[in-house]
């Protein structure tokens, strides 16, 4: 069941996370949709299994949330396109230092570069309205730094930089045509989107739909109970 509740939430984050990784202006990726690969679960398939498991059901795109190296062995040759990503807490550290952003880029990306396809680094997941403030304001300089790095390596062109966000930068989300910041974010994101504006990256967003659709139900349930107590 676990592994089932973390494919579930990992497909539908992918989505939306994807959708706009396919419109970047570098190399970036064919199609629009994929999956993204969650390996906090048991009895798991081996990276190698997935790989297959992918190809055979045409899934190009995939997203993982760190760079392990035994995934982007078994994704070497496959034509699967990948993104990569910076865990949260490496946040710290490729912000206050260039060459250990430089270190983690050449470990971790172009070392693997072609065989595997690497498209994209995510660099840090749903930092901002997080609980951890001290990263919020090493995620611009994290991003700045890895970009940096990928940038003198002449790999801007093939690899895209981002973060993605969680629906709880929003003071507002609904309708989607009044979404605004809420106030303690704004001074991180404005930075963070003038950056990403002058490299041409896309703002991400982490969505869960099917969370939506749970508590949806959830509340008509008890909204009926509710209505089913008054009448009696």
């Amino acid at each position: 069941m676990t592994s089932l509740w973390v494919f579930v939430r990992f497909l539908t984050v992918f989505l939306v996370f994807f959708s706009l990784i396919a419109s970047m202006t570098v190399q970036g990726f064919t199609g629009t949709y994929g999956i993204n690969y969650g390996r906090i679960a048991d009895n798991i398939p081996s990276p190698d299994d997935v790989a297959t498991l992918l190809r055979a059901a045409k899934i190009k795109n995939v997203r993982i949330y760190d760079a392990d190296h035994s995934v982007l062995k078994a994704f070497g040759g496959t034509g699967l396109e990948l993104v990569v990503g910076l865990p949260n807490g490496s946040l710290k550290n490729m912000s206050s230092s260039e060459d250990h952003a430089m270190s983690w880029v050449k470990e971790n990306v172009q070392s693997f570069l072609p065989e595997t396809q690497i498209r994209g680094i995510a660099v840090g997941n749903e930092v901002l309205g997080g609980t951890d403030s001290e990263t919020w304001a090493a995620l611009g300089g994290a991003v700045k730094n890895i970009y940096n790095a990928i940038n003198k390596l002449h790999l801007a062109d093939v690899v895209q930089i981002t973060t993605a966000h969680s629906q709880a930068v929003f003071a507002n989300s609904y309708p989607p045509s009044s979404c605004i910041f809420k106030d303690s974010v704004v001074q991180y994101m404005k930075p963070l989107l003038e950056f990403f504006a002058q490299i041409d990256s896309p703002f991400c967003l982490n969505a869960y739909p099917f969370l939506a659709y749970i508590l949806m139900r959830h509340m008509q349930l008890l909204q009926m109970l509710d209505l089913k107590t008054w009448k009696s």
